[in-house]
């Protein structure tokens, strides 16, 4: 009679960190001048002098307005033949170019998002999909015709025409257009894994799937949408930033419209000094209002989602990313986030008078057929320990048990043998019914394995137990570290689990997280959730599954995995492309460099208009009020010489700042004390002490060009 070989299945090999594979196709981190992308802004921030769309921005619509003024001025100047219209003709220009400058900094944020919407609609082709009819019935119809709840067939090669769930059959799909990553992953029904979005192509089998999305709506498509960022809403913070630097804007342009009429009483008065011109003073007011922050406070938003972008991670809008920053709680999934998701056999310990060898071969024996990761783990710690590999079986005499919720146990009735593995109270059962001895301190192995967090599985053969095999959860390499790094941040790290107690608290102690929630159902995390809330904390959480929706959507950070179902990706306000759990981490930094970086910019630009005004002030009015040439400590050489200086520099430091709201300030995970002295010495000094040199540099150059 012909024998099967029934060999033990591959080693399930851990996927590589998918941080490790950045950055993806649809993340590609370009260069941050991109010729392309400046050739874009560039076109872009002529385009945005519209002055309905400045609009929407108080301090640079101020500035236009200012450079309308000048430049209507200069007109009238060159009609009436009028003189020293060379002053006016350069502070026009600079003004121009600080708007310019400020729009090119939004520009290019917006430029690197569309570029990726580009690359994205460059994947969207109308496929031709297998819609199915009545009886069974197969129509060919272009995807443009699809509707949710309409059925499709998709076989091996075929385009997935559109959103949808897997109700019947697996296979494997590559969602390289959407992620990037080459490696095919599974989809099936009736699981976590059972979305595919439109656009990616299946590789083996077939599976049926039901239309989930209408034209226009597909998940593809809010992609494009959402990177190409063209209708960003403002986040709470920002709208605030932005009616603090609008309130400062009204403040200076009041001070500086009363400056007139007081200079003129003084000229009139003592019959000596200069009036300021009306080109002066609209310069004097472009230079004290915080246009550093106004020209970048966009761009900072915008690059902000871009960096989350680059982590393959789709932001739905930049409050998310924004809460990231503010983060008190993250609540972490122990499986696949903490540990690497699959518990692995580490140990057989047989009982006295048992072979460990003995016990090993009777172990992979039982889990030829088991195809989970941990009865694959059981086959190669045997062969890697003692050599065994798998055996031919006669398969008319093998009989292979598969696990069941009832017996709690798996295993194969062969040669007369009936071997077992599963939990310890059901393969002691499953001895004494056969008049088997059971060792009074197998339940005392099993407890102390539970203890340290493992799990414990009893083998034996027939009536006589072999030993237990210690099954234990691997905490990722490095985990400790990271939550100690989020302790550092100020954040409270904290497991959910469905394991017992006693399990539970062996893991969170070897991952050092802050707590813990064991045995947790989807009711258990939300009232959690509502819980931290209610404490006056913001919490973020993963999640994949349709158990994981409600939790998502009370988050203030929920992050979808890609690979769950559709309600997980709806009910999140973000969705990572990688599935990668720990990637909540990366995204809480990203938050809070977006945040560091924005309060960075505004420390500089408000300490920056400070040091303008001591600055300027002085040179501009010493010969109205001659007792100001004191304060004059540059020596800048005249009203006018001083007045252009720090206009251009006005508009050159913008451009300057560019890289650095793009690419952000550099994140550490100091406490926020930390964080706030940094930020006052590095950008707070900074600020005030960059427009004296750069100020007066900028003087003795015009001076010596005589162009002042």
């Amino acid at each position: 009679m012909p024998t099967t070989p029934i060999a033990p299945p591959a080693p399930h090999q851990p996927q590589e960190d998918p941080t490790s594979l950045l950055p993806k196709k649809l993340a590609r981190a370009r260069p941050l001048f991109d010729p392309e992308i400046v050739q874009r802004a560039v076109r872009a921030s002529f385009v945005k002098l519209n002055p309905m769309t400045l609009l929407k921005n108080p301090v640079m619509f101020v500035v236009e307005v200012g450079a309308t003024l000048t430049t209507a001025f200069l007109i009238r100047d060159l009609v009436t033949g009028a003189g020293g219209i060379g002053f006016s003709l350069q502070i026009s220009l600079w003004l121009w170019f600080t708007v310019l400058f400020a729009n090119f900094a939004e520009a290019m944020a917006e430029a690197r998002g569309k570029a990726q919407a580009d690359a994205l609609r460059k994947t969207r082709t109308d496929t031709i999909a297998k819609r199915l009819g009545p009886g069974g019935r197969i129509d060919h119809v272009p995807a443009s015709v699809l509707r949710a709840p309409m059925m499709v067939l998709c076989e091996a090669g075929d385009l997935i025409p559109g959103d949808g769930e897997v109700i019947e059959g697996i296979a494997t799909v590559d969602e390289s257009v959407i992620t990037g990553e080459s490696a095919p992953v599974i989809r099936e029904s009736g699981g976590d894994r059972s979305a595919v979005t439109g656009g990616t192509r299946v590789l083996s089998d077939q599976i049926r799937i039901r239309i989930t999305s209408n034209p226009g709506e597909t998940f593809l498509d809010r992609m494009i949408a959402l990177v190409e960022g063209a209708e960003r809403q403002k986040t709470p913070n920002e709208i605030a930033l932005n009616i603090l630097i609008a309130g400062l804007t009204l403040i200076f342009l009041l001070a500086v419209v009363t400056l007139q009429p007081f200079s003129q009483y003084s000229v009139n008065s003592t019959g000596s000094g200069v009036v300021p011109s009306v080109v002066v003073l609209v310069s004097l007011l472009v230079c004290l209002i915080p246009t550093t922050i106004g020209g970048l406070l966009s761009a900072i938003g915008i690059a902000g989602m871009d960096r989350v972008m680059q982590h393959n991670v789709l932001a739905m809008s930049g409050k998310a990313v924004e809460a990231a920053g503010d983060v008190n709680s993250l609540l972490l999934d122990k499986t696949g986030t903490i540990t690497l998701g699959n518990r692995q056999a580490v140990e057989f310990l047989p009982i006295h008078g048992v072979n460990a060898e003995e016990l090993a071969d009777a172990a992979q024996l039982s889990s030829l057929a088991d195809e989970t990761p941990e009865g694959r783990s059981v086959v190669v710690l045997a062969k890697e320990k003692y050599g065994l590999r798998g055996r031919h079986i006669p398969e008319h005499d093998a009989t292979f048990i598969p696990f069941s919720a009832y017996a709690r146990m798996s295993g194969v009735d062969f040669a007369g043998r009936q071997l077992r593995k599963g939990a310890t109270e059901a393969v002691c059962k499953f001895v004494a019914e056969r008049g088997g001895e059971v060792p009074g301190y197998i339940q005392e192995v099993s407890d102390r394995i539970s203890r340290n967090g493992g799990t414990p599985l009893a083998v034996a053969d027939g009536k006589r137990l072999l030993g237990v095999i210690h099954l234990k959860d691997i905490v990722k390499g490095g985990m400790k570290e990271r939550i100690a790094q989020l302790r550092r941040m100020g954040i409270r790290s904290v497991m959910i689990t469905g394991d017992n107690p006693l399990t539970a608290a062996a893991i969170a102690g070897e991952a050092g997280v802050d707590d813990f929630l064991a045995q947790a159902t989807p009711k258990d995390k939300l009232e959690y959730i509502k819980k931290e809330q209610l404490a006056g904390r913001l919490v973020a959480m993963t999640g994949d599954g349709t158990n994981d929706a409600p939790a998502l959507a009370q988050a203030d950070v929920g992050v979808a995995m890609n690979t769950g179902t559709m309600a997980a990706k709806e009910a999140g306000n973000m969705v990572d492309l990688d599935s990668n759990p720990t990637k909540l981490i990366e995204i809480v930094a990203i938050g809070k460099q977006l945040l560091i970086t924005r309060g960075a910019l505004t420390t500089f630009s408000i300490a920056n208009d400070v040091a303008k005004y001591f600055a300027i002030i002085p040179a501009m009015f010493m010969a109205t009020y001659p007792a100001l040439g004191k304060l004059n400590i540059m020596g800048l050489h005249t009203t006018e010489s001083a007045v252009l200086s720090a206009v251009i520099f006005n508009a050159l430091i913008i451009i300057a700042l560019v890289p650095l709201a793009l690419r952000g300030v550099k994140y550490r995970p100091l406490d926020a004390a930390h964080l706030l002295r940094r930020n006052l010495l590095i950008y707070g000094i900074g600020g005030i002490v960059t427009p004296f040199p750069g100020i007066w540099i900028i003087d003795q150059i015009i001076h010596a060009l005589g162009w002042a």
